[in-house]
């Protein structure tokens, strides 16, 4: 196992309901190609830590990599809504350009 994710898991221990550590550790098993552990991963985080915004994006794009488009289009739209719900603008903003992006309707970068 790599070093940073054994790091993370200690300190989960210590904080088991910090969202940000859940969020790291998903994303530490997205870089490592750990592609059960990421999806278990963002699923816990849906489900457990809903208004964290970040996650609908990574979820969304990790999804479109597993060729799964018509639940990264879900995910983009689950997290839209959180992020409309937050006044959160600026991850609505990058959301809404995913999801179209996935459309094929425009850059992400538009």
């Amino acid at each position: 196992m790599n070093e940073r994710l054994e790091q993370l898991q200690e300190l989960l221990k210590e904080s088991p309901q910090d969202p940000f550590l859940h969020y790291a550790i998903t994303m530490e098993h997205v870089k490592l190609e750990n592609k059960d552990a990421a999806l278990e991963g963002f699923e816990n985080m849906i489900s457990s830590f809903t208004d964290y915004v970040g996650t609908y994006y990574h979820f969304g794009k990790f999804l479109e990599k597993q060729d799964q488009l018509e639940r990264a289009l879900e995910i983009y739209r689950q997290g839209m809504q959180i992020a409309q719900s937050k006044r959160n603008m600026h991850a609505l903003g990058e959301l809404r350009g995913a999801y179209n992006m996935a459309l094929g309707e425009e850059d992400e970068d538009d």
